[in-house]
């Protein structure tokens, strides 16, 4: 394979990145962050057949679902048309940790190298990858980053809770689609607005407990399990939108708890293995902020009493030291079974664990632990989906049908 195209000063102001959907809500806040600094994005939404048709072709068959949907979208697009692609970029994120995701961005520059050598990519990630990028992310787009996570998971939890229960139909989507317009401008704007959590996020509660509901107790469901394959319509099949026309509540936990694990994961192997540096501190002092602003994000949801508030994460920690070691973290590692055993003790005793067909750790930590956690909690109907290329869209509806059976007797 040849040197890989750079990524350089010159393109913030002449390439528009594309980037992949996972978080639908999350991703639009993200995207309006880095227009603010002169960067093009836009959000991908081609979701066809064809994707997973490109995947396949570009990626063997042993990488992961998401690999494989990831790229797919990408070069999908890249051959819509759509682009011109002598300005166009590709963006990807990378955690840095021992998950095969890390490894996505190799992947992705080994397929389109064969037709589009001259695409660079980008990766977004906090671990001091890719040092040889103009793509960057200064502290005060980091501080932005991190408030565009508490607003995108206030409102994924509110539009989930409304549009299961709203009388007139479509509501809920207009007040989202209001406040992500609204904070994608604040996140544009040079001015520190976001940072007022309370006034903010009490408009936001405000909003959507004003859509009127209809009084009826449905079925919750949990939705846990790997990144990408939890949060991303593309990959789980639209689970949410299945659910609720299922006549289901869908109960997604907050992307923050993902980011607080990571930051956790580090200090925590530091810990484990004797080793505390620079970098091990530095994650604790930001996780200890994190966790600051979550604990405060939960006081104002509690009362303003309208919509559940989220898990505290140390709680979370407490809830995985019963049944696993928090130094598993390869893949999604003892968040899944803290997740899932949060979300029981909170009522939601319905949950779908979803995962890419071969990711070994998240089977491991998924699978092996349900059957701990049933024990502990035998009202608790837990379900393992895998999603893969191979795996059809009525199997895995049918597995869930079969869990919300059990859940009506």
């Amino acid at each position: 394979m040849s040197e890989y195209a750079k990524f350089t000063e010159d393109m913030i102001k002449t390439h528009t990145i594309l980037v992949p959907n996972m978080l639908p809500i999350h991703f639009k806040l993200i995207i309006s962050i880095f227009e603010a600094e002169g960067y093009k994005m836009e959000l991908l939404q081609n979701s066809s057949r064809s994707v997973v048709d490109e995947g396949l072709k570009n990626v063997h068959n042993d990488a992961c679902y998401p690999a494989l949907l990831v790229i797919g979208q990408f070069m999908d697009a890249l051959k819509s048309g759509k682009y011109d692609l002598d300005k166009t970029a590709l963006m990807i994120t990378q955690t840095g940790g021992g998950c095969r995701a890390s490894n996505y961005i190799h992947l992705l520059r080994k397929a389109i190298d064969k037709n589009y050598p001259q695409i660079p990519v980008v990766s977004l990630n906090f671990s001091g990858l890719e040092k040889d990028s103009a793509f960057k992310i200064t502290p005060v787009m980091f501080l932005k980053l991190f408030y565009a996570v508490l607003y995108g998971d206030l409102l994924m939890t509110c539009y989930n809770k409304c549009r299961t229960y709203e009388v007139n139909k479509g509501q809920a989507k207009k007040v989202l689609d209001k406040w992500q317009k609204r904070l994608g401008n604040m996140f544009r704007k040079k001015s520190n607005f976001y940072l007022r959590l309370s006034r903010i996020s009490n408009d936001i509660l405000d909003d959507f407990a004003e859509i009127p509901l209809i009084r009826e107790k449905k079925i919750r469901v949990g939705i846990v399990g790997e990144i990408y394959v939890k949060y991303s319509p593309l990959a789980n099949n639209h689970l949410e939108d299945f659910l609720i026309s299922e006549g289901c509540e869908p109960v997604v936990p907050s992307l923050l708890e993902f980011v607080m694990y990571c930051a956790a994961g580090t200090f925590n192997d530091a810990k484990i293995y004797n080793n505390s540096n620079t970098q091990s501190r530095i994650y604790r002092l930001g996780y200890e902020l994190m966790y600051h602003q979550q604990k405060k994000l939960i006081s104002i949801m509690k009362k303003q009493g309208s919509f559940e508030p989220f898990h505290d994460f140390e709680h979370l920690r407490k809830l995985a030291d019963k049944y696993i070691n928090q130094g598993v973290v390869m893949g999604e590692g003892w968040l899944i079974p803290a997740e899932m055993a949060a979300l029981v003790q909170s009522g939601v005793d319905n949950i779908i664990c979803t995962q890419p067909f071969g990711c070994l750790p998240n089977h491991i930590v998924a699978k092996g632990m349900s059957r701990a956690i049933k024990q502990d909690n035998p009202d608790a109907n837990i379900v393992a989906i895998d999603y893969d290329a191979g795996a059809t869209r009525v199997n895995q509806e049918n597995r869930i049908k079969l869990m919300l059976a059990n859940a009506r007797r």
